[in-house]
């Protein structure tokens, strides 16, 4: 923006008044000759204008100290970043962030894909059965042996295991022992929207049953599938499920072998090519994902080895490959 001009304040000299009687002689003295200027008297452009001046030694003062600020002003060298600053930066920042571990992350991944399986129907009487039910209701803080809150006749849950979606037109991944027989199915989502489903296909020599839930939600997520071909035992794995109807829970462990084979306690069934795991697994994981550090779904959890009548984990769990279960969905993935 310009500055406004300064004007001097100085009054200009008044033109003498002409005297009486005379007015008719200077005129005509005025037209023909030129009054030349005293010697004394200042030029008009000399005049002494106090406003200018004063800006304009003003503006010499500004320039001139800001020229001596500048020369006097210290340079700063600027310092070239090494390989080891940067090294110590991170180490800094490992030393005072905490990371999430990978088991949480990989448990972030899959969570939203992860739904809860209960099958209903008339009470089981089989061992099984019998455990899950003590389970459920231990973790309800009743007692073991403790009725079915159930009225007579009324449809009890008769089977609660966890389910994986692979689609997101709501198709779900389970095992078949969890809704065999079931009058009725439901699936809990990750948002806790509750939706009845129905079961849309079966492979029983692979224990898979796959579902199809009648209402979804908004901003539902499918799980990404791995395959397992470069599996290799110790590999770091987590399962994400149900355990007696308690979660999502989470545990970690590792591949502990491939290619195992599980004969069911009653001997009615003998599963092959299972991936056997550590990670805690017990009645209610069943059809839950086993997953990679990445999240990805390796394998479907599908049994557990105890030669006691417990039922419950000692330290070998087994999943079917997750190249076996999207088959069961007609869709192999790799």
């Amino acid at each position: 923006m310009r500055r406004p001009a300064f004007y001097s304040r100085s009054p200009r000299e008044p033109r003498h008044a002409a005297e009486p009687g005379t007015g008719d002689a200077v005129d005509a003295a005025s037209s023909d000759t030129t009054e030349a200027p005293s010697p004394t008297a200042p030029a008009a452009s000399a005049r002494w204008q106090p406003g200018r001046r004063s800006f304009a030694l003003l503006l010499a003062l500004v320039l001139g100290m800001g020229a001596t600020g500048v020369a006097m002003w210290p340079r700063q060298v600027q310092r070239q970043l090494t390989q080891k600053d940067i090294d110590a930066a991170v180490l800094r920042t490992m030393q005072t962030a905490t990371l999430p571990s990978p088991a949480a992350k990989a448990a972030e991944i899959i969570r939203p894909s992860v739904v809860r399986v209960v099958g209903y129907g008339t009470e089981k009487t089989t061992p099984e059965a019998k455990t899950e039910k003590r389970g459920r209701n231990l973790a309800k803080g009743k007692p073991a042996e403790a009725p079915a809150d159930e009225a007579p006749g009324q449809l009890v849950e008769r089977g609660v295991g966890t389910g994986v979606v692979i689609v997101d037109k709501g198709i779900i991944l389970t095992n078949l022992h969890v809704v065999a027989g079931s009058e009725s199915i439901k699936v809990t989502f990750y948002d806790g929207l509750e939706a009845p489903a129905t079961i849309t296909g079966v492979q029983p020599e692979n224990d898979l049953a796959v579902l199809q839930a009648q209402k979804l939600p908004d901003d539902l997520i499918p799980a990404t599938m791995r395959s397992t071909a470069d599996l290799q035992p110790g590999d770091q794995v987590v399962a994400v499920g149900f355990p007696f109807g308690i979660g999502p829970s989470v545990s970690a462990g590792v591949v502990s072998g491939l290619d195992r084979s599980f004969r069911s306690p009653e001997g009615k069934q003998e599963l092959g090519n299972l991936i056997q795991f550590d990670a805690a697994a017990n009645p209610g994981n069943s059809g839950g994902p086993l997953v990679n550090m990445n999240g990805e779904v390796l394998g479907i959890v599908t049994a557990i080895l105890n030669p006691t009548q417990q039922r419950t984990f000692i330290g070998i769990g087994f999943a079917v490959p997750i190249e076996n279960a999207a088959s069961a969905a007609g869709s192999p993935p790799f």
